[in-house]
């Protein structure tokens, strides 16, 4: 049996050959070129136990990758350190601009967005002869309509949009995975027949995860940043900023609040007010170095496993047909729940006439619909949801974030070049 260290080690040092090969040879963005090469890698070794009967290698692999709980290793693992990393390199000033559009998009358009995706989901598998509950469905629609910070994220560097697009984009990616974290709870909840789906009950629910989130985001941060002011020693204040990170988000599972939210938050502010009232230079320097590697080697294991999981998909000609037919179901909602709200906030703030597209075309999905969708029930609908949320990902990661700059960039030369706002 593998023990946990094996395991990482296996993980690193696939992540570390592969970057590495794809640095020298494919020249492709890290997150696209280790998804590609983890799925290409694992459907070659699958596929050696079918031109050699006698090989059990494809078997072996398939038992290491489902050994692996990617549910767990992400959500109480890694997504703590990845959202932290993130929030650390958004402008507070930026975004404090586009604060209408991120908190409407994070919160209605995620609500709009599993609404139109859990009907259509609905007809299109009826169409195939699958039988899927409605309110399946709407779960399949909660997992996969929050965009993944880690994706977007990766993406907002090479894109040249305005300061506060920018902004606005990383904002909502931040804070809209844990409002669909708690929709998704709610729905599944009232599938699994342990709660009824009420307005009360989904309020309430909503207000303890999100809001008790805020609230210990900006304690945890504003301890640790008070902490940071009274010292100038590198190597303490960077275990402080652990100590918030590991520390807010262990305390926020007990609380039964969102740890991801809290995370956003407390990034938000060590990363601007901490970065600039209560560091030296040299501490600024090692701190924020030390998470952008950390944000470097778990962005790498990450997508490698997004790669890998791909043999867990149930190969069913109609749950691949569901799948790829969900890819542009995932795209209207997106596009409905991202142009509605701009269009009405349009009189308080513009962000350019290049925000629908960016918003929609870079509203990538990765590692936690992934997990989520791991993180269901054995049953039809787990194989259902989880066949169409590896295509829907596999395409958001490797199609759309491939071509994000190429297609910002032909719609900047066919229009007006926007001004920032």
């Amino acid at each position: 049996m593998l023990t946990p260290f094996d395991a990482a080690a296996i993980l690193i040092v696939l992540a570390a050959v592969l970057g590495y090969f794809n640095h020298r040879v494919l020249k492709l963005p890290s997150s696209i070129g280790l998804t590609i090469m983890g799925a290409v890698a694992s459907l070659l070794v699958v596929g050696i136990d079918q031109l050699l009967p006698g090989s059990q290698v494809g078997e072996q692999v398939v038992g290491f990758i489902a050994s692996i709980d990617f549910h767990t290793t992400l959500m109480d693992g890694m997504l703590s350190f990845l959202l932290f990393a993130g929030a650390l390199h958004v402008k507070w000033d930026d975004m404090r601009r586009g604060r209408w559009p991120i908190v409407v998009l994070s919160t209605v358009g995620v609500l709009l967005s599993t609404l139109i995706i859990g009907g259509g989901f609905h007809l299109i598998a009826g169409w195939l002869g699958l039988t899927v509950p409605l309110i399946w469905c709407l779960v399949f629609g909660a997992l996969i309509s929050p965009t993944d910070p880690v994706a977007v994220m990766g993406i907002l560097g090479r894109a040249e949009v305005s300061p506060t697009l920018k902004a606005t984009v990383a904002g909502e990616s931040l804070f809209n995975d844990g409002v669909g974290v708690v929709v998704f709870a709610i729905l599944l909840e009232a599938a699994l027949g342990t709660e009824p789906l009420s307005l009360g009950h989904g309020a309430a629910l909503f207000l303890q995860e999100a809001g008790g989130g805020v609230l210990l985001g900006l304690a945890a941060g504003w301890i640790g940043y008070r902490a940071m002011r009274t010292i100038d020693e590198y190597n303490v204040e960077v275990m402080i900023s652990l100590a918030v990170v590991m520390g807010g988000y262990a305390l926020a599972a007990q609380l039964h609040i969102s740890g991801p939210v809290a995370m956003a938050v407390a990034g938000l502010l060590i990363g601007n007010k901490g970065v600039a009232d209560a560091m030296s230079d040299i501490t600024r320097d090692y701190l924020l170095k030390f998470w952008a590697l950390i944000d470097d080697i778990l962005n790498a294991v990450l997508f490698l496993l997004i790669g890998l999981e791909v043999v867990t998909i149930p190969w069913d000609p109609r749950l691949i047909a569901l799948g790829l037919a969900a890819v542009p179901l995932v795209l209207l909602a997106r596009g409905i729940a991202v142009v509605t709200p701009l269009a009405v906030l349009r009189p308080i703030l513009s962000l350019g006439r290049l925000a629908p597209l960016t918003l929609i075309w870079g509203g990538l999905r990765g590692g936690i619909s992934v997990a989520l969708a791991l993180g269901l029930p054995d049953g039809p609908a787990r194989s259902i949801a989880l066949a169409a949320t590896y295509i829907v990902v596999l395409f958001s990661v490797i199609v759309q974030g491939g071509t994000i700059e190429r297609v910002l960039a032909r719609a900047r030369r066919d229009g007006p070049t926007p001004t920032a706002p």
